[in-house]
């Protein structure tokens, strides 16, 4: 009679499906058909590939996390804005995008000076991406987040999509920084949601899909900017678009082989790109 392989003293019956050797009922381990011994289990496991996004990276658990933690961020921001006093409020010079120190009159005859980037207020880069003062502002973006975000993650997976997301965000403010008037702020995350659109085009053209409703919002929001430039930051639109392209570009046509080096490459170089960006501004305004 046989007995167990790794229990020699116990008879069975009972065969592994994937390498017939007896085994028994301590030994048993369920599968699709059959039993399987603990070994051959082990072995499957090492050997089954774990499950990628398309592009690389591990696919999300639940795609609308992000968005959701991102509109969060936001609406934590506005409240704070919102309870201090609104487009009065302190939080608002803060947190905005200046170019450079600037003194502005207050409401009682005194001046305040605000600190921009170029005299060391680097966060308003990235602090600038999540502020909003009307109601109007934080609603169009965070909608536009609500519905982009989601696929666009379930496509590129979690890490990935916070890269085109705060990527393109960045190349926006850089080019705001650049190219919109000294003693104006800018505020918002319209950069990233115009990055998002420029990242779901991408996306549309690699899988062959049709472009057309993506195109048509892109034109829409196109001439919305164009219209209203002198209340929106054309700059911060533009560069953001501009960015989620090219963020998108290189981690959807990275070559297959070593596609995380590729990827990881081409975040870095254009990291390097914006940052020498930043610096030859605050040298020139300097």
């Amino acid at each position: 009679m046989p007995t167990c392989y790794r229990h020699p003293g116990r008879e069975t019956y009972i065969r592994c499906q994937r390498c017939d050797r007896p085994i028994c009922p301590d030994c048993m381990r369920d599968a699709s058909v059959g039993f399987h011994c603990p070994s051959c289990v082990a072995e499957a496991s090492r050997t089954v590939r774990s499950a990628q996004a398309a592009y690389g990276g591990k696919p999300s658990d639940d795609p609308r996390v992000t968005a959701q933690v991102l509109i969060g961020i936001n609406a934590l921001v506005w409240l704070l804005i919102s309870a201090t006093g609104g487009a009065a409020s302190v939080w608002v010079d803060r947190l905005s995008l200046w170019r450079q120190d600037v003194v502005l009159s207050t409401g009682g005859g005194g001046v305040v000076r605000i600190h921009g980037v170029a005299d060391g207020a680097l966060w308003q880069l990235v602090t600038s991406m999540f502020t909003h003062v009307e109601i109007w502002h934080i609603g169009f973006n965070m909608l536009a987040l609500w519905f982009l975000g989601p696929p666009l993650e379930a496509a590129l997976g979690r890490a990935r999509f916070l890269v085109v997301y705060l990527g393109a965000g960045l190349v926006g403010s850089t080019l705001v920084y650049w190219l919109a008037p000294i003693n104006v702020s800018t505020l918002g995350a319209s950069g990233c949601v115009f990055g998002l659109m420029g990242a779901l085009l991408v996306l549309t053209l690699k899988v062959r899909g049709n472009v057309q409703q993506i195109l048509m919002w892109i034109g829409i929001n196109a001439v919305i900017t164009v219209a209203g430039r002198g209340a929106i930051s054309w700059q911060g639109h533009l560069g953001g678009f501009v960015g989620g392209i090219l963020l998108t570009l290189v981690l959807v046509y990275a070559p297959r082989p070593r596609r995380v080096t590729w990827q990881v490459a081409g975040v870095a170089a254009m990291s390097v790109v914006v940052l020498v960006a930043l610096v030859a501004r605050t040298l020139q305004l300097g």
